[in-house]
């Protein structure tokens, strides 16, 4: 699955960040455990289940990071819409301007406008040269877009 080099960056910084919170616990559940009754002993019980979560969210990033390939999102070929790269579309129904980088899963963030090419209209677009209009079925209904512009991505 393709990752930005910022993607691969901050899941590698959350991980290092799981890896010291999961030894922290781990000690705080041992210490807790020292305490006696486990049954009734709601900071081993908390300490275990909090434990539990994160080294679960420790190997789902794991997984992702070992099933990546980082890939420079500057250096991507602008005649298509591809990963990495911007694409500026208008939607045909309201004839609002859009623009969105199309990332892959682990490094799409919307609140940035970019988008997964997994997402319906990350998918729609993927492929697409400038001029090129798709319709999208998405859970509020069918969506129509132009693509307007495909650009570089300004970070990697």
């Amino acid at each position: 699955m393709p990752i930005s080099q910022t993607g691969d960056e901050k899941l590698k910084a959350e991980l290092d960040e799981l890896k010291k919170e999961a030894a922290e616990l781990r000690q705080r559940v041992a210490e807790a455990r020292e305490h006696g009754d486990l049954k009734e002993n709601g900071e081993y019980i908390y300490g275990r289940q909090n434990l539990s979560f994160v080294e679960g969210r420790l190997r789902e990033i794991m997984g992702k990071i070992n099933y990546s390939e980082v890939t420079d999102c500057t250096a991507a070929p602008l005649d298509t819409a591809g990963f990495g790269t911007v694409v500026k579309v208008r939607d045909l129904d309201s004839g609002r301007e859009i623009v969105y980088q199309l990332l892959g899963p682990y490094d799409y963030d919307l609140t940035e406008n970019s988008i997964s090419i997994l997402s319906p209209i990350g998918n729609a677009l993927y492929g697409l040269s400038v001029g090129e209009k798709v319709s999208v079925s998405v859970p509020r209904g069918e969506s129509n877009f132009e693509i307007l512009e495909i650009t570089a991505s300004e970070f990697k």
